[in-house]
């Protein structure tokens, strides 16, 4: 009986941490207002575009989530986040397939052009032995948001 309040009470606390988990983004005009004149860290390389993968939650703050690009091998890895963190890296124009690891993968693709700038955004859920995670491609002012407000990760490298 005991076992089953923590493991109860543990659920509840994971639930309402990721549902506070990422800093919210503030509204259009403010946003726009706070980003005039920042820029990011690293721009596309002559020939290529970029790609900046953040994690916002702070949730699962040991738990790292590898990055890899067009296949899952470890030469294949880009680097990785924990808790409040980005990676960017170049990417040759084309369809990529961008994977995440923790307890599970997560992939999306996206179609590079060349100059161009992608923001992908780590989302930690709940797993049964660490945490899992899910992928989704988020809009330029967001994502820029993000990386503003984010520490860098463990970058690898940043061409495959």
């Amino acid at each position: 009986m005991i076992n089953r309040i923590k493991t109860f009470s543990f659920i509840v606390v994971i639930i309402l941490l990721q549902a506070c988990a990422a800093k919210q983004i503030p509204p259009l005009d403010q946003l726009k207002a706070e980003l005039q004149n920042y820029t990011l860290p690293k721009l596309p390389e002559e020939g290529k575009a970029l790609v900046y993968v953040v994690r916002p939650s702070p949730v699962a703050p040991i738990v790292k989530f590898n990055v890899f690009l067009d296949d899952q091998l470890p030469e294949s890895e880009m680097g990785y986040t924990r808790n409040e963190q980005y990676i960017y890296f170049n990417v040759t124009p084309g369809v990529h397939r961008i994977s995440s690891k923790a307890e599970n993968w997560a992939e999306i693709e996206i179609e590079a052009k060349n100059g161009d700038i992608y923001f992908i955004q780590q989302n930690p859920e709940m797993g049964i032995i660490m945490a899992r995670n899910s992928i989704a491609q988020i809009q330029p002012l967001e994502g820029k948001y993000r990386v503003k407000h984010l520490e860098l990760g463990t970058i690898i490298k940043t061409d495959k």
